[in-house]
């Protein structure tokens, strides 16, 4: 079967320093993926080259066996591929619903129309409503995106990517900032999108006990370059993996005490 999205000798570099370093990596659809590895290991560069940010030195990227060498982050996000931001990415100035439901208008590309009162979209409105119930914010409809605690604007973001209907969603980082009071929720809802079953995920985090619980399949990245795949019992298990963490090359929350 065909991966909805893989990758050849995917690089980038920037002077000396290759910060992707011939990446062979590919996920089938309806898969949930999560990307480890140490600061500077390359992860979030990596989610730039795939969602068009960035531009690489050599290699290729196929969505659904297409290659994406010529097409933008918004043409790239056209055909399915969303991306979420370690900072977030929000209308901060329109209210939670006004954000949605102008994702939800993009995708249907319903321009405004100075005769037509916006309400007059009910299809619209009620699609975005019913994605902000998806997100646990639908008690925040009418609240405006700059007031909500970051956690909430986490969730908006998301939410923002489920109305322009991804097929893949690359969420970098998604509980980056937050409190710990905040964590559940967003873990509530990623878990939710998973179980819906229709979403590929992948996903870069450093919280390893988020990791194990929703992961299909881990892949490590260090220097650049794939250092393993696999399950998650197979990653745990990998004598490389295991040797370059207790090396104290990695994260130190892979390996509890």
């Amino acid at each position: 079967m065909e991966p909805i999205i893989r990758t050849e000798n995917l690089s980038i570099q920037f002077g000396g320093h290759r910060a992707v370093d011939g990446v062979n990596f590919q996920m089938q659809a309806k898969h949930f993926k999560s990307i480890i590895g140490p600061n500077g290991a390359g992860k979030t560069t990596f989610f730039n080259l795939l969602s068009g940010e960035l531009k690489p030195t050599e290699g290729e990227i196929f969505l659904k066996g297409e290659s994406l060498a010529d097409d933008s982050s918004i043409e790239r996000t056209r055909k399915g591929l969303g991306r979420s931001f370690q900072i977030t990415n929000v209308f901060p100035n329109l209210t939670v619903l006004e954000n949605v439901r102008l994702a939800v208008q993009s995708r249907e590309k319903v321009r405004f129309n100075f005769y037509k009162h916006y309400l007059q979209y009910k299809s619209i409105t009620n699609e975005a409503v019913e994605i902000l119930g998806q997100v646990l914010l639908d008690n925040k409809v009418n609240a405006v995106a700059s007031q909500l605690s970051h956690g909430e604007k986490r969730k908006l973001e998301i939410a923002m990517l489920l109305a322009l209907n991804t097929e893949i969603l690359l969420l970098d980082e998604p509980t980056a900032g937050m409190s710990l009071e905040e964590v559940p929720a967003i873990l509530e809802v990623i878990r939710s999108i998973k179980e819906q079953g229709d979403k590929t995920i992948l996903l870069i985090e450093h919280k390893m006990d988020m990791i194990l619980d929703l992961s299909d399949s881990i892949m490590v990245l260090f220097n650049g370059k794939l250092l393993a795949d696999g399950t998650p019992s197979e990653i745990m298990d990998n004598e490389t993996v295991q040797n370059a963490y207790l090396g104290g090359l990695y994260d130190e929350q892979l390996i509890k005490p």
